[in-house]
């Protein structure tokens, strides 16, 4: 019982701190701004903080779900991922102080950090290989989805490549190695939710 008190407090502050940033991302100068929010929702970062943020409310409405077990846990491979690129490769080439300050140490950090420790400690439930690897689905999603606006959109409505997956036209090897490093997620997950 314990465990789900803890499980839900922490799932809270997840969905109340994401609510504030994603809020705080259409506003600008105390006026709504649509623009600037949808731009906001073109990263990955965002995408998975926000399905996070589901993926916790899920677990508060309905703890003994399986779905909502399998959402928390596609949640948290996504943050995980967000976490760990910008510590290992976005953190080299942009600064870990600009990563990790303002909004983005919740995103880049410590939502993550809440969202694993949630899972991993107080969530923790026996689940199927197959089904860990439902953490994949966010970064298949998204990887095409940014393939096409990089490299392939009509010029005036391209994105940056402001994940530098494409540096060089590497992104086939960027692309790989994302999916890679999601599925080896994944089977982690798998052994630490089966101890």
């Amino acid at each position: 019982m314990i465990k789900q008190e803890l499980s839900s407090i922490i799932n809270l502050i997840i969905i109340i701190i994401t609510a504030i940033l994603v809020v705080g991302f259409f506003r600008e100068d105390g006026r709504w701004n649509p623009a600037k929010g949808k731009k906001a929702l073109r990263y990955f970062t965002t995408q998975s903080n926000v399905l996070c943020a589901v993926s916790a409310l899920a677990m508060c409405l309905f703890p003994d779900k399986d779905w909502a077990y399998y959402l928390k846990v596609m949640g948290t491979a996504a943050v995980t991922v967000t976490m760990l690129t910008v510590l290992f490769f976005l953190g080299r080439i942009y600064g870990y102080i600009a990563l990790l300050k303002g909004s983005d140490l919740f995103m880049h950090l410590i939502t993550p950090l809440l969202a694993i420790v949630s899972l991993c400690v107080f969530e923790r439930r026996g689940i199927g290989l197959g089904a860990a690897f439902v953490g994949i689905i966010p970064v298949a999603l998204y990887a095409p989805l940014y393939l096409y606006n990089v490299v392939f959109a009509p010029q005036e409505k391209r994105w940056d490549d402001f994940y530098s997956f494409n540096k060089d036209g590497k992104w086939p090897i960027a692309y790989s190695l994302m999916v890679a490093g999601a599925a080896v997620i994944c089977v982690v997950y798998y052994f630490i939710l089966n101890l």
